[in-house]
């Protein structure tokens, strides 16, 4: 027994060592469910064999969220920290502006790019924040820099429009666009961009990385600036269209007041100008730009801005242009200054620069209504042909210039200044010059007659009237009122082509002149402008002038000029006695001969026609006791015109200009002297006790009328 109770294992050891080892049996059901294949569905079989490429792409996705925000983080401290006070940016121009103003000291042209001045968004009128809210990001307020939906939506539209999904508008914040305007702080450098419209196409250029690079700095400005802050940086750098920086500038452009002070209408058009700026400019087509505040208007009115009642009358009463804004004088004469001046002032500057000019815009109104009526009552539908008009005081001052027929246009070639067209008879007053300086007299006779010249390399050259006749024994003013071209050819000759050249050069006649016997029919070619102003010379007692438009030149803000006027009188080319004769002869011209079509009534006129060979161009330039006017007509192509000479519709435009021009002054006499000898009607000035050949009442009358000149000018 003994031995068998040792042979036992102890009882209590194995009890101790049952719980450690505690094991259950799998039941019958849960050794079936483990034998069974697992059910993983129609969905887990197609997905099985992608799962660990799924979370491979979940593991690496959320790894390269969090190094995208480092990134994006990185960029936005960098940008943010990097960016300059508001005040630095406001004005974003890389050349400066011109102002250009008329004799009286009002603006009626602008060039390079306008800037207004700075203006927060707290300042401007609040119809003209909310018209750009509306419009351009109704959630502005909402968003860190990057309107999401929005630019969701716009890709989705563009995909759906073209299929590229950055290629299209719409989508991009007021901050985001801000950014642009700033290009992301790349300052404009000539060394790297050929000019301004370069650097903004660069700025503005689409690709993926430029998206990126955008919305990371819309981010450092939004943690950088207030919202009130940004607005105001795109208030004040956005183009708005005709060279307007900003809409301070815009609204002074366009309606003649300041940002704070447009009404709903006004700022509707504005805002609407962000879209387009060039292509709905008011001062291109008004009618797109007032459709396109139409649209504006009713967007403020959707996001709460404007009542039922207000958005009616805004619709009812679109925005229209100021006086200035709509008036379609100088366009050729501000190019013409601009052009005068020196191009680091000018086209050139990078500073903001005033011009006053010699400018009058009733001239200039009066010289543009002529040229439109006449072509609209005189000339066919749908002729080319076009005209050019010079008006100027006797010192050279230009008063109004036309270059053309399109009165729009700016930058356009200008007829009046750069078209060298030969002058025809025009270009005869300066042989009767010569020779009254010589001491012949008007009444001077010459044979009209066939006569032949010899030119080396062209053997004979036999010129003839317009009219194929010939008067025979004629006088100097005879032959000057009709126009006949012999006996202009004889004393030309007579006096000597040198001279003759040589009096024209001196009254301003800078073109090369021939140099055989055809100069006296106007063989050379010059420019309208050099010719009305060698006209003045006559007029002002025979001193040459040198045409001029530009009267001072300052930068804006300072009061002494950089430059005042380089023109006017010069030294003396004929005698005064020898000019008012000349004067009395060319009034003759008006009163009885080829130039009847130019006459005032009322007004004494002085001036001559000019047709040249084949009627290619056709003149007529002359002078009231005020004013100097010359008329072009021709085509630009050198077709010869039909029916069309110098005493004809050019006269007729020229009629019509002094018309509007002299309408309401008291007439001032000529200063013109008759031969001694001459029998008949004597001039009206007769032998004036001032010493300038007017009576004490034709000096009154001058007198009065400059005065009255003056007091319109501002003077």
């Amino acid at each position: 027994m003994t031995g068998r109770r040792g042979s036992k294992p102890p009882l209590v050891a194995e009890k101790r060592s049952r719980p450690a080892v505690k094991t259950r049996k799998p039941s019958t059901r849960a050794r079936r469910r483990k034998a069974a294949p697992k059910r993983r569905g129609l969905l887990g079989t197609v997905l099985w064999p992608f799962k660990w490429l799924l979370i491979l792409f979940w593991r690496i996705a959320w790894r390269g969220t969090v190094v995208v925000m480092l990134l994006v983080g990185v960029g936005v401290f960098y940008y943010a920290s990097s960016l300059p006070s508001i005040d630095e940016l406001v004005d974003g121009r890389t050349r400066g502006s011109v102002t250009l103003l008329d004799a009286r000291g009002a603006t009626f042209a602008w060039r390079g790019d306008q800037f207004g001045g700075m203006i927060s968004s707290d300042a401007v009128n609040a119809n003209l924040r909310n018209a750009v809210i509306a419009t351009e990001d109704k959630r502005f307020y909402w968003h860190f820099g990057v309107d999401f939906y929005a630019t969701g939506a716009a890709m989705v539209r563009n995909f759906r429009n073209g299929g590229n999904p950055l290629s299209g508008a719409g989508g991009s914040s007021i901050t985001q666009q801000t950014a642009k305007l700033l290009c992301f702080g790349r300052p404009f450098d000539p060394d790297t961009w050929e000019d301004e419209t370069a650097y903004e196409a660069d700025c503005r250029r689409v690709t993926l990385w430029r998206k990126v690079q955008e919305a990371v700095y819309a981010f450092a400005m939004e943690a950088r600036y207030t919202k009130a802050e940004i607005l105001t940086i795109y208030l004040n750098r956005a183009y708005l269209g005709a060279g307007s920086r900003g809409f301070e500038a815009a609204s002074q452009r366009y309606f003649g007041i300041s940002a704070i002070d447009v009404n709903p209408a006004q700022s509707a058009m504005l805002a609407g100008l962000l879209k387009a700026p060039s292509s709905f400019a008011p001062t291109r087509n008004l009618q797109v730009s007032q459709d396109r505040g139409a649209t504006v208007i009713r967007l403020m009115q959707e996001n709460g801005y404007l009542t039922e009642a207000e958005a009616a009358n805004a619709q009812a009463n679109p925005a229209t242009l100021s006086e200035a804004a709509r008036a379609r004088a100088g366009g050729y004469f501000a190019d013409w200054v601009m052009d005068s001046g020196p191009n680091f002032f000018t086209d050139g500057t990078t500073e903001d620069v005033i011009i006053r000019t010699t400018l009058d815009p009733r001239i200039q109104s009066a010289a543009e209504d002529a040229l439109v009526w006449v072509f609209e009552n005189k000339v066919r539908d749908g002729s080319e042909a076009q005209a050019a008009i010079v008006v100027m005081s006797a010192d050279g001052a230009v008063r109004a210039m036309v270059g053309g027929r399109d009165l729009t246009v700016s930058g356009a070639f200008n007829r009046a200044t750069q078209a060298l067209r030969q002058t025809g008879s025009a270009f005869k007053p300066f042989i009767y010059a010569a020779a009254l300086d010589l001491g012949w007299s008007p009444l001077a006779t010459v044979v009209d007659e066939r006569r032949c010249w010899s030119t080396p390399g062209s053997g004979q050259w036999c010129p003839s009237n317009y009219t194929n006749d010939f008067k025979g024994e004629v006088t100097l003013v005879q032959a000057l009122q009709q126009s006949l071209n012999i006996p202009a050819v004889i004393l030309s000759e007579e006096i000597g082509r040198d001279i003759v050249r040589t009096v024209a050069e001196g009254f301003g006649i800078v073109s090369d002149l021939a140099s055989g016997p055809a100069l006296a029919l106007g063989a050379s070619e010059s420019t309208l402008v050099e010719m009305t102003g060698a006209y003045a010379g006559i007029l002002n007692g025979g001193s040459a002038v040198k045409p001029y438009g530009l009267v001072e030149l300052r930068l804006a803000g300072e009061s002494e000029p950089l430059l005042t006027a380089t023109g006017g009188i010069r030294e003396r080319v004929i005698q005064e006695s020898a000019a008012r004769q000349l004067t009395w002869m060319m009034y003759q011209v008006v009163e009885g001969g080829s130039g009847n079509r130019a006459a005032v009534e009322g007004w004494e006129i002085a001036g001559k026609t000019g047709t040249t060979q084949g009627a290619r161009d056709a003149w007529f330039i002359g002078f009231s006791g005020d004013y100097v006017a010359g008329v072009w007509m021709g085509y630009d192509n050198n077709t010869p015109l039909t029916g069309v000479t110098g005493s004809g519709l050019p006269a007729e435009i020229w009629h019509e200009t002094m018309t509007r021009v002299l309408s309401g002054l008291v007439p001032t006499p000529l200063p013109m002297q008759a031969p001694a000898e001459f029998i008949g009607p004597q001039p009206s000035n007769g032998q004036g006790g001032d010493g300038l050949g007017f009576t004490p009442e034709q000096a009154d009358s001058i007198i009065n009328n400059l005065l009255r000149e003056l007091q319109n000018n501002g003077g």
